[in-house]
């Protein structure tokens, strides 16, 4: 069984806060090409589904980004949650090489 979470590229100048009223969760890949950063947002069940099943920098996840037209494993670097409800804030994903 392989998990898979679909992603959207974040619009330019958006406020996290305001994503999370609308139910998406901000996101960031590192990796995917040398130091540059994809600024993403996730569905917020999708997120809550996914971190339920892995284990942060252990579980590889399998990311679908179609704007543009990216797909490959990474692994959750960084889940930041809310102190005392537990919802999560923000996803940090990193691109793991499968050839090691």
């Amino acid at each position: 069984m392989s998990l898979t979470i679909a992603c959207q590229t974040r619009p330019e100048g958006s406020k996290p806060r305001a994503l999370r009223r609308e139910g998406l969760i901000p996101a960031n890949l590192y990796g995917h090409q040398g130091a540059e950063s994809v600024l993403l947002v996730v569905n917020a069940k999708d997120a809550d589904t996914l971190m339920r099943k892995t284990a942060v920098n252990k579980t590889v996840i399998d990311v679908t980004i179609p704007e543009i037209n990216w797909q490959g494993p990474v692994v959750v670097r960084e889940a930041q949650t809310h102190p005392w409800k537990g919802t999560i804030y923000h996803l940090s994903f990193f691109v793991v090489d499968q050839a090691s």
